[in-house]
Formats: C-alpha cells, sequence, structure tokens
C-alpha cells in the first residue's frame, strides 16, 4: 500500500489536514486527491471538529494537477474528475475552512485557497494561474476563484499566467493576510481561535447565508467547466504544453524571436 500522501489530526476542535507529497510540490495526483476528500469527508462529519485547516509539508503549499499524470491523453479521469468535489467539499463545508501557506502556490492550488473561508500565507509566497501557457484553461478552479479576485485583476492574471506574490494576493481578495514567515503560526492561531468562538449551527448557517448567491449554480458551473477543463487536458494543444513543461522547452506556439 503506498504511503499516506494526506495526514489527518484534530486538536482542541481543528482539524489538521496537512498535504505530504513534497517529492512533487503537493501536486493534485489521483492518490492525494482521494485522501484529500476523504479527510474532508471526515472532519465534515465529525461533531468535535469546530475548524478545518488544510495545511502542508515542503516549500510548496500545492503545485496543481499532477502533470505526469495528466500527461497521459487516454486517461479516463483526464486529472480533473474529482477536483470539483473537493473543490465543493472545502466551499460548502459547514466548518469554517482555513488555508494556510508556508509557500507558494499555483493552478489548482490557487482553486483550494480561494474556496476556504480564511487564507493565510507568508509573505513571499507566490501564485500564478499557470494553465494557459500549458495550452490549457483554468476551468474548474474559476468556480471558486472568480467570486473572490477582482474581474480586472483576473482577466489579467488567467489570461497573462504571470506570476504574483503575497501582498498582491491579499489587495485583490485572494488572501486575507499576508505575514513574515515566523509570525505565520500566531496569525493562524489567531483566526482559528477567532472562528472557535461562534455556535456551530450559527457558523454553518452563516456560511450558508454567504454562500447562498453561488449555491444554486454551483454544481451546474462545475460540470460545465470540467467538461471544458478535460477537453483541453486531453486536447492536442494541453498534451503539447505538458510535453513542453516536462522537457522544459518553450511550447511550440511561441513565437521564435
Amino acid at each position: 500500500m503506498a504511503d499516506e500522501l494526506v495526514h489527518y489530526t484534530v486538536d482542541k476542535g481543528v482539524a489538521r489536514i496537512t498535504l505530504d507529497s513534497p517529492h512533487n510540490r503537493n501536486a493534485l495526483s489521483a492518490q492525494l486527491r482521494r485522501e484529500l476528500r476523504d479527510h474532508l469527508a471526515t472532519a465534515g462529519g465529525d461533531d468535535t471538529v469546530r475548524v478545518i485547516l488544510l495545511d502542508h509539508t515542503g516549500p510548496v503549499f500545492c503545485a496543481g494537477m499532477d502533470l505526469k499524470e495528466a500527461g497521459d491523453p487516454g486517461s479516463s479521469t483526464a486529472g480533473v474528475n474529482e477536483f470539483p468535489e473537493i473543490l465543493t467539499q472545502i466551499w460548502t463545508s459547514a466548518k469554517p475552512v482555513v488555508a494556510k501557506l508556508a509557500g507558494p502556490a499555483r493552478a489548482g492550488g490557487v482553486g483550494i485557497v480561494a474556496a476556504a473561508d480564511i487564507a493565510v500565507a507568508v509573505s513571499d509566497a507566490t501564485f500564478a494561474f499557470t494553465e494557459v501557457r500549458l495550452g490549457l484553461v483554468p476551468a474548474v478552479i474559476s468556480v471558486t476563484v472568480l467570486p473572490r479576485l477582482l474581474p480586472r485583476a483576473a482577466h489579467e492574471l488567467f489570461l497573462t499566467g504571470e506570476k504574483f506574490d503575497a501582498a498582491r494576493a491579499v489587495e485583490i481578495g485572494l488572501l486575507n493576510s499576508a505575514v513574515a514567515a515566523d509570525a505565520l503560526d500566531a496569525e493562524v492561531d489567531r483566526y482559528t481561535g477567532m472562528l472557535a468562538l461562534g455556535g456551530p449551527t450559527a457558523l454553518a448557517a452563516t456560511k450558508e447565508m454567504l454562500r447562498r448567491a453561488r449555491a444554486a449554480e454551483l454544481a451546474d458551473d462545475f460540470a460545465a467547466m470540467l467538461r471544458l477543463s478535460a477537453g483541453f487536458f486531453a486536447g492536442e494543444e494541453g498534451q503539447e504544453g505538458i510535453r513542453a513543461f516536462a522537457e522544459k522547452r518553450p511550447a511550440r506556439w511561441v513565437p521564435n524571436g
């Protein structure tokens, strides 16, 4: 049996779900997605859990989809099929979800950050929607990211794939707070402590109220975006982009000189 890639612990009402696949920068492999989904379900069904904390080992929070798996055009999942369920679990969780980033996030990792209720990162963390540079579309993550981002910033960052820092992430609504590395634990504890002061049913009802404008169309949006994303993962342009990334070369569509 493969070693566990996602760990689950509960302490003082906080369920800590830790991504632990540093060898591939906590990329969303099939095993990691499956374990993350299962641990989110466990936390959601545990009455002793008041807050869910998404944490990670290694220098990267999450690099997005595992492109080694997604590079197989014959894959029926194309690396994305379970991901809407995970984002929905986080987005609709009755328990507040806090994301703790001691390092960067890319693509699908940013979708997880956006789905969380509170997101805190170290000041030198960076972010990027790298999909277009791989011939892909940031479709599935758009369902959770676009409600967070300022529209002008969303157009810029989705279309260019440019890397941006934690200060900008706070400015455009992706993060709640960016702090020095030695202050990260204290800042996360501050948020989880405040969230634990709320009544459990009141928090759940408040989350439902905050999400109600999106709740009705969430499933339809994910279904449509999954079809769009999977098509590009399996398509000629996406496969070329993934190969170019693996081979550390420019994709064929990049102009020469």
